[in-house]
């Protein structure tokens, strides 16, 4: 039996921003929350006792590459994704839909959801080979291990999602790049309502499912297919797909999409660097997955808060291996107190990074998810007692 519901405990008078409680059959997510992204059952460089010592409340998986390797049915077999990897507070699970971009036009526009997810600065770079085919029926994929051709429809997509076992999962739909124009996302908008209602019919009714309100950037096509979504019994709302060419896009999307929802939970794929926690939570957002705290420890950057020199310029972060921290004795955060900020020097972090140890992938993956996790505590506290416009302003420098 599904056992979901979400409670709105109080909001922010000056702006959309809620704090809310989402009860799931293996525990609650205090809203507003960051979900940390666990691509193929591992948020990366870490265990499952790192994320419980973080007490992180829920993560996402992938439900596409889990069917590639080890496989959606071995995984059901070993008793599901909780027990898979001894995880045992609620999982989250996209549909396949987000590889529709991904593995398609996010190759040939060079374009991806960490870093140049907005045309707007990017390089120009060679394209790469689309390894999708799109129908209205579904999504052919080629296999990034194999190369072999896969079909997959939403009655696929659901029926992975439940041999994972996931608690949340994602209906089926078609994510656009910001590249595609008005023809090209409307036929995708439709073909995603069409993939809405083929998800609802055969998701797995122990399951929590959320519906993708897709349509770019155009005003006209994101109110229909929120109208459409919003229309149908789906237990949460996600917003996907195309989000335009700058961040000032994504905000009047956002605008244009949350007065038109009801209190059901609202979720932003893919979306969650610092600044975009601050301006979407204002604006109405529940919860967002993204691995860009990981990605970007993997890549030498580490988190900094503002009492420490972090500010929207440098993107609340410093770059570990710069000659500058060579002897530097001062934790990567003074003011932080994760485990990696009580024990080691950015200067021996420095070290572990230039000689590639293993050792600083995990390290540096705990500092940024505690820092994530800390800030989203502090947002939920700025909420419920009146304060979040004054923690926006220490941070982003703007009310």
């Amino acid at each position: 039996m599904k056992e979901f519901n979400f409670t709105v405990l109080n909001g922010y008078k000056k702006s959309r921003a809620r704090r809310g409680v989402i009860k799931t059959r293996c525990g609650c997510i205090d809203t507003p929350s960051f979900v940390p992204v666990a691509t193929m059952a591992s948020v990366r460089a870490l265990g499952s006792d790192d994320l419980a010592a973080l007490n992180v409340q829920c993560i996402l998986a992938n439900a596409y590459y889990l069917h590639l390797k080890p496989g959606d049915e071995l995984i059901k077999k070993l008793g599901g994704l909780h027990r898979f990897m001894a995880f045992d507070r609620p999982i989250f699970s996209d549909s396949a839909g987000f590889q529709a971009f991904s593995l398609g036009f996010g190759r040939e526009h060079n374009i991806s959801k960490i870093g140049s997810i907005f045309p707007e600065g990017r390089e120009t770079a060679d394209k790469r080979e689309n390894l999708t085919k799109i129908t209205d029926e579904g999504i052919y994929f080629k296999s990034p291990y194999q190369g072999s051709w896969r079909f997959l429809d939403a009655k696929g997509s659901m029926k992975i999602q439940s041999n994972l076992g996931s608690d949340i999962i994602m209906a089926f739909d078609e994510c656009t790049s910001p590249l595609s124009d008005y023809d090209y996302t409307k036929k995708a908008m439709v073909r995603t309502h069409e993939w809405a209602t083929l998800s609802l019919k055969y998701h797995d009714k122990k399951q929590a499912i959320y519906g993708i309100i897709q349509g770019g950037w155009f005003e006209d096509l994101r109110q229909e297919s929120t109208e459409f979504i919003t229309s149908l019994p789906f237990e949460g709302i996600a917003i996907g797909g195309s989000l335009g060419n700058s961040k000032s896009d994504m905000h009047q999307v956002l605008e244009w999409v949350i007065p038109n929802l009801d209190n059901r939970p609202r979720h932003l794929l893919g979306i969650g660097e610092i600044d975009d926690v601050f301006e979407c939570v204002e604006r109405g957002i529940d919860t967002f997955d993204c691995v860009a705290p990981t990605r970007l420890a993997r890549r030498g950057n580490v988190f900094i808060s503002p009492e420490s020199g972090g500010e929207p310029e440098n993107k609340f972060r410093i770059s570990i291996k710069s000659p500058r921290y060579k002897d530097d004795k001062k934790p990567i955060d003074p003011g932080c107190n994760c485990p990696t900020c009580q024990k080691y020097s950015r200067a021996y972090l420095r070290h572990l990074y230039t000689v590639n140890e293993l050792a600083y992938f995990r390290l540096a993956s705990v500092h940024n998810l505690h820092f994530m996790l800390r800030l989203m505590e502090q947002i939920r506290a700025s909420i419920t007692d009146g304060t979040f416009s004054r923690l926006k302003q220490k941070w982003l420098k703007k009310s």
